[in-house]
């Protein structure tokens, strides 16, 4: 197998594509972010990262709270267009048919549409380069009790959850396995090994 060399760059794909709502419930904005991911488990933290020139980006450092919001097939579309559309010019919520929803912790709305929403207060800025990463502490989960199982689990593969790879947008493919299939040893029932 022969491979090509390419210049430094980001090419850790796929990620989480999400929509980050910010400011307050009289004055908000929606972002799109896919550099977003978990940090810490105890506390729980996660992170955003976002230009400096973006309009959401002096939101988010005025309050130091926003809500990520997750992402599904029905939201696809608003999803890209609350990344290419500047809060500056256009009201998304409005624009988009999107209901904003009172947080429990933080100011900034959480998107009514969405099947998760995470109330996040920033603790810490870094500026790194041409992204600056606001870290911060998860106050709150919201979850949509339709994809609640019979077993009071949250079954978020049901939302149709996408990804970002590379400028485009994707839907999650099968099942392939669960954490810890590859060592898990065989089930027996009745002192027999259980067929797969």
């Amino acid at each position: 197998m022969s491979k090509e060399l390419w210049k430094a760059g980001n090419m850790l794909y796929p990620v989480p594509v999400v929509m980050v709502s910010c400011g307050t419930m009289e004055e908000s904005n929606i972002i799109t972010v896919a550099w977003t991911g978990t940090i810490n488990t105890n506390p729980p933290m996660t992170y955003v990262s976002v230009r400096p020139e973006r309009h959401s980006y002096n939101m988010i450092k005025e309050t130091g709270e926003f809500v990520i919001n997750l992402t599904t097939e029905k939201l696809a579309y608003a999803t890209d267009y609350c990344g290419v559309r500047s809060g500056k010019d256009v009201d998304k919520f409005k624009e988009l048919h999107l209901t904003p929803e009172k947080a429990e912790y933080v100011s900034a709305p959480l998107i009514a549409e969405s099947p998760v929403n995470i109330e996040c207060k920033v603790v810490k800025k870094e500026t790194p380069g041409s992204h600056h990463i606001f870290l911060a502490e998860v106050k709150a989960v919201h979850v949509d009790d339709a994809y609640m199982d019979q077993k009071g689990r949250f079954a978020l593969e049901k939302t149709d959850p996408i990804v970002y790879v590379h400028g485009q947008y994707y839907s999650l493919g099968k099942l392939l396995g669960t954490f810890g299939y590859s060592v898990k040893k065989p089930t027996k029932k009745n002192g027999k090994k259980k067929k797969k």
